[in-house]
């Protein structure tokens, strides 16, 4: 099913110095369809799903540092989630368990760090940030997998 993730504005890059406004992403599975104004999206999507969020979307973000500390790998994978980071780099999964941990949560492992962005095409890992920078929802490959409540 195709989603529209809307928002007051939308980053295709973190330092995007024109974002757009009242814009969207179409999600199709695990890819960005699209990005462009809410209404015309809509128009080209009619039979999407909208989800409208609040604050700032944008690309989820690579985690360069060392994966947090939690009781468990699930929960320090978790935690990269409520961040807004979808990618990790490689050397910070020397653990089996927490390597095994990032696949099932469908985090990116990357060699180095590349910077973020949104694009056609593209793997669809989105976040939305408040106006403090703390993340609302994350987006990994079209599935939410975080939203603060």
């Amino acid at each position: 099913m195709l989603t529209l993730h809307a928002a007051p504005v939308v980053r295709v890059t973190p330092g995007d110095a024109a974002p757009l406004h009242d814009a969207a992403v179409a999600v199709d599975g695990d890819r960005i369809a699209a990005i462009g104004p809410l209404a015309e999206l809509r128009e080209t999507y009619p039979r999407a799903r909208v989800r409208e969020w609040p604050g700032e979307l944008g690309p989820a973000l690579v985690h360069e540092g060392p994966v947090p500390d939690a009781p468990s790998p699930r929960e320090r994978i978790h935690a990269l989630l409520r961040r807004g980071a979808t990618a990790v780099l490689a050397h910070h999964l020397a653990d089996a368990e927490l390597r095994a941990a990032a696949h099932r949560g469908g985090i990116a492992v990357l060699d180095r760090p590349r910077p973020p962005a949104l694009a056609p095409a593209g793997r669809a890992d989105l976040a939305v940030f408040d106006a403090d920078g703390a993340c609302l929802a994350t987006v990994v490959a079209g599935r939410l997998v975080h939203r603060r409540r």
